[in-house]
């Protein structure tokens, strides 16, 4: 069947209009205390506490087990891809209040976003061992879309500092860096609105946080601490915050270091981070996207949500896109949020968490060599997903 052409920015607005008036609740996916006074100074946070720890059966962690973030609840879950039923789930770990993205080490220790601060998990003991405030003052701790603290989350490639996108409800969020050794804020930088997605370049001199709400990505130097911000915005900016044509996650391209930020699966931005300069490719899903990855051989892997305007897009999948731009676009059953591929890169896990409406309590696994696809039953609402 011949697949229509991408549609136009004027129609694509169109029909988010169109459901803007049909549901008034698409605001979204539509003075910091702790907070530099804009050089990027260092940062005074409070010391980590330990906390409650909740362990999980007892047992080393098979190879190849998924840790995934409970939206949903205030937990983190280990799960065994390789089981099916209860069996597959080998139990949580309480992390702190709606826990959005996971960054595993090399070490034994992932880090996790929550609304109130970045909890460390002991993946051995499975069990908490601190949680680190966020230097920025970000309100009530709260739960759901909207809520303040971190969102995206990523490591250095030496292991020695983290770096997690803090969202400030209402006003511009901040690139928080954490020294992994003190378990402690050490600066912080301003950043866009919403940081959905944290992204090391890898060579470690450059982290960029995509900003949902602002329609751009903020590229910072990690020597200087200087800032600058790209728009990436291939259907433009109308709509603001009620838009749904926003970055979401973005991808570090292993061959050059571009960022791939993906839209509507119609656009693929693609971002020069010395230049600024952005380049769009066409896409061939036809669905909201959000989670991204991408395999040491450049494959990307890109999550469809779901329609915007069910009369014209298509359903949830998992877009498979090739270095040289060949797509493979593989259905999913209900949204999804993000993606993570197993090291042998034959199987790809998406969580079905969801930012919006629609989420479901479990992963898809997908075969990559088949398509075909197996749903397996864990979490409360996972959102973020890693391969330990």
């Amino acid at each position: 069947m011949t697949r229509p052409g991408p549609k136009t920015g004027a129609s694509r607005a169109s029909a988010v209009l169109a459901a803007l008036t049909a549901c008034a609740v698409l605001a979204g996916c539509a003075a910091d205390a702790g907070r530099d006074d804009g050089a990027g100074a260092p940062a005074r946070a409070p010391a980590a506490t330990a906390g409650p720890a909740d362990p999980s059966p007892a047992g080393a962690l098979p190879e190849g087990a998924l840790l995934v973030t409970d939206f949903g609840a205030d937990t983190v879950t280990f799960v065994d891809p390789a089981r099916r039923g209860r069996a597959a789930v080998l139990g949580s770990v309480t992390v702190g209040t709606a826990p959005y993205g996971v960054a595993p080490g090399a070490d034994g220790m992932a880090w996790v976003a929550t609304a109130e601060g970045v909890a460390v998990v002991d993946t051995g003991a499975r069990r908490r061992v601190a949680l680190i405030r966020y230097a920025t003052a970000t309100g009530p701790v709260t739960t759901g879309e909207y809520r303040g603290g971190g969102m995206g989350i990523a490591l250095s490639p030496d292991g020695t500092r983290v770096y997690v996108g803090v969202n400030v409800p209402g006003g511009d969020g901040t690139l928080e860096v954490i020294d992994t050794r003190r378990r402690a804020v050490v600066r912080t930088v301003p950043v866009g609105r919403r940081p959905f997605d944290v992204d090391v370049s890898r060579d470690g001199r450059q982290v960029y946080a995509t900003g949902h709400d602002s329609f751009d990505v903020t590229i910072v130097d990690t020597g200087t601490w200087s800032a600058r911000r790209v728009e990436v915005a291939p259907y433009g900016t109308e709509g603001g915050l009620g838009s749904w044509l926003k970055p979401h996650y973005a991808a570090v391209r292993p061959s050059d270091g571009a960022l791939l930020l993906p839209f509507e699966g119609e656009r693929l931005a693609v971002v020069n981070p010395r230049s600024g300069r952005v380049r769009v490719e066409p896409m061939t899903a036809d669905t909201h996207q959000h989670g991204v990855t991408i395999g040491a051989d450049g494959t990307l892997y890109v999550v469809g949500t779901g329609p915007i305007d069910p009369s014209r897009d298509r359903g949830p999948s998992l877009t498979v896109r090739s270095p040289g731009g060949r797509e493979r676009v593989v259905p999913l059953d209900g949204p999804h949020e993000d993606v993570a591929v197993s090291a042998d890169g034959r199987t790809a896990y998406v969580s079905g968490g969801f930012t919006r409406d629609g989420h479901w309590d479990g992963i898809s696994v997908v075969d990559l060599g088949t398509g075909r696809v197996t749903r397996l039953t864990a979490g409360h609402r996972p959102l973020g997903i890693a391969v330990l």
